[in-house]
Parts: C-alpha cells; structure tokens; sequence
C-alpha cells in the first residue's frame, strides 16, 4: 500500500459539499441532521448595537474577535492542548482499588467536550466549527466528529476533518460503545448495513466521496509503546489503499508511524493542509500532546 504525498492517486476534485455516497442508505432520513449541519446557512441578521455596553478588556482577550480565517489555528492549538490534558489524566491514572476503568467512549467525550468548551470560550466557531455525529452516524460513517474550516462570510466548509478516536486494543475489551442489546432500531440498521466494513474502512469511504479536501483523521489515544500520548494519522489519500490490502484497521494505520523520523504539531498539521495545492494527495504523522 501506499499513501504518499506526493503525486495523485486519480480520484475526483475536490468539493465544498458533501457528495451523495455509493450506499443507498445514506440517502434515508438517518443522515438527514448531519447533512442539514454542513449545508449552507445565511449569515445573521444585523443587529443593532446602540446602547449596548462595551465588554470589558478581559471578555475581549478571553472572546478574541477573528479578523482572518488563518487566526483560529493557534486558538485550536490552544483547545487540542486543554483537551489533550484532560484526556491524558485518565489515560494514565491508576486507580489503587483497581475499580475504576474509564471505556473508550468515556475517553472520547472527555476529549471531545473539553475541547468544544474551549473552542466555545475562544469564539472560533465562525471559523473552525466541530459536528458531533449522532450514534447512527458513528456507526454508519466511522466518524465520531468532523472538524471544518469554514468559508467567510458564507460559512460553507472549506475543508473537513472526520475524526475517529482509537484505543489501545486492551481497552476497547472493557466495553462495546453501543451494545447489541442497547442499540435503538435505527442503530441497529445502521449495523447491519455497514457489518461488512471495519469503521477505518467506513471512514475512508466516507471522506473518498466528498473529496480531496476531506481528511481522515484517526486519532490514537495511546500506542502500543506509548500509551500515555496520543497520536494522529491524517490523509485524504486512505482510498489508494482499497483493493491492496486485506482491511484497513488499526494495526495498518499505526504501521505508518514505523521509521518515521517527524510528528507534526496541531498547528503544523493545520497548516501545511490549509496552504497545500487543490487536488494534492497529503498524508501527516501528528503528535498532539
């Protein structure tokens, strides 16, 4: 397999809109919030300021209106490093009882709402947004979240991260996100039409039909010889691999980080896909915290 980023691998242009995937069953009703989330909305009505206080300088520096749409990649350094080390006191406590064991989707919402909390007080969400999937969606699409740069004044994504959050394989066996007897029906048709894919798999499939400006992103909260850190493997050229290798899953992705010599930041990583060339295959190795 290779996932190179240099050269193009021949897929489509890339496309500020989600394209209709080869499976039917997103066209149902499943998808219908999710898509609703990234169409295109009207800006907001103008609002009269006269007579409304100034805020104070400290609502100012804790509130910073963004001027130009590159300005929000320190503020989302800022929120990876909260969440980060939210995230990481868990992953490396050890409780003397041994009773308490957080499951992988405790892990991932501790960083997904941290990292919405400060988002939310930095005010960067005009710039940089973050769409939580639904439980369907997860389960259908592999994502849990999907960042995007969005388009000024129109707020149409400009490009978009899907995010899926893997664990440590000792601690996805201490519980299933969605049980099979805790699932709703909908949940349970979202199953059985994606049974036949890994959720790597599902994810590549799902950033390869919007296009080349829709990334991949699959986040490791702790490697196997690194457990305390977490890690990222971003590409938007993941398709390249379909047909030459068995799966795409976890152990394929973390292969990437063999004999690897650089780790992008949060920042770099934000930056090198925001300043690239349309259409260009990308792969990053990131090191969040």
């Amino acid at each position: 397999m290779e996932v190179s980023s240099n050269g193009s691998n021949g897929s489509n242009g890339s496309s500020s809109s989600i394209k209709p995937l080869a499976n039917p069953f997103v066209n149902s009703k499943l998808l219908s919030s999710f898509r609703a989330s990234l169409q295109k909305r009207p800006p907001p009505a103008p609002s009269s300021t006269e007579g409304t206080p100034k805020p104070n300088i400290f609502a100012t520096l804790w509130r910073p209106n963004l001027t130009n749409t590159d300005d929000f990649i320190p503020l989302y350094s800022d929120c990876i490093a909260k969440a980060c080390s939210r995230t990481q006191e868990y992953l490396l406590f050890k409780d003397p009882e041994d009773k308490f064991h957080p499951t992988p989707e405790v892990l991932t919402q501790i960083f997904l709402m941290t990292y919405i909390g400060q988002s939310l007080s930095l005010n960067m969400t005009d710039h940089f947004n973050c769409t939580v999937m639904t439980p369907e969606q997860r389960i259908l699409l592999g994502a849990d979240w999907v960042w995007a740069v969005l388009e000024r004044p129109t707020k149409n994504p400009r490009i978009q991260i899907a995010v899926k959050v893997l664990h440590l394989p000792d601690r996805e066996g201490i519980a299933e996100d969605y049980p099979p007897e805790g699932r709703t029906e909908s949940q349970q048709m979202a199953q059985q039409e994606s049974s036949n894919k890994t959720v790597c798999e599902r994810m590549v499939d799902f950033c390869a039909s919007i296009g080349k400006d829709c990334y991949a992103l699959f986040m490791f909260l702790g490697r196997k010889n690194d457990t305390g850190k977490i890690y990222g493997v971003l590409s938007n050229n993941f398709q390249a691999a379909v047909g030459k290798v068995d799966k795409i899953d976890r152990d394929l992705i973390e292969n990437f980080f063999k004999g690897s010599r650089y780790l992008h930041t949060p920042t770099g990583m934000l930056q090198t896909i925001t300043t690239k060339k349309d259409e260009e295959p990308l792969t990053v190795l990131i090191k969040f915290n």
